[in-house]
């Protein structure tokens, strides 16, 4: 037990840079993931093309990949990027082509004669979607955002092997020094499922909310 404690600071502020890592290219995903999943429905292979290509390279590679190409072969081009930037953007880059697809496919769930509806009420495009289709695609889409919340918490361990000094590189460090590997990775299981609590409960609240506040319907007569 005096062990587990005399290790948790390290594995905390190792948690602390995950924490960070995870909300800020959670933040970023989410951004990138509307934009480009709405971008999409724009009817022009000027726009979709590239951007269908963006999301099939991000999606049927390695996120692992990914970081070394970033992270490595860049600068030999000349772009060079600070680890913590690289993880950020990379992770970014890769959960948000996971992400359009699910705002896409959200938005050509709703059902036509909304649509249909607010172009009756000579609603423009952005106040349609503001209004009418966002909100009613909104509920479709928590579930397997809150699943990707949670693969993007467990895939910043692979930004360890960029020299990022998060949960599990802290924990490699450590069982180095010390050894007794069992504790440490036991240590670093319990931190991160405690980490995971808080997008489980956020995500089923907002699941909660959107059943009720956000299916706001326009008639379809």
């Amino acid at each position: 037990m005096d062990f587990v404690l005399q290790i948790y600071p390290a594995l905390l502020r190792g948690a602390l840079v995950t924490v960070l890592l995870t909300v800020m290219s959670g933040a970023a995903a989410l951004a990138v993931g509307f934009a480009v999943g709405l971008a999409r429905l724009i009817p022009s292979r000027w726009v979709s093309v590239p951007l269908t290509i963006y999301v099939e390279v991000f999606r049927n590679t390695s996120s692992l990949v990914q970081i070394f190409y970033f992270f490595f072969v860049l600068p030999l081009v000349g772009i060079r990027f600070e680890a913590f930037t690289t993880g950020c953007a990379v992770l970014a880059l890769n959960f948000g082509a996971y992400l359009s697809e699910v705002v896409r496919s959200a938005i050509l769930s709703v059902d036509k004669g909304q649509y249909h509806a607010a172009v009756a009420l000579n609603m423009p495009v952005l106040l349609r979607y503001r209004r009418i289709i966002i909100p009613q695609a909104i509920p479709v889409m928590l579930p397997a955002f809150g699943n990707y919340a949670l693969e993007m918490l467990k895939a910043t361990s692979l930004v360890s092997l960029i020299t990022i000094t998060e949960l599990t590189f802290s924990g490699a460090q450590l069982v180095q020094f010390y050894g007794h590997p069992t504790e440490i990775y036991l240590s670093i299981f319990v931190i991160y499922l405690i980490l995971a609590i808080p997008f489980i409960v956020l995500n089923r609240n907002l699941e909660k909310r959107a059943g009720g506040k956000w299916k706001t319907r326009v008639p379809t007569t």
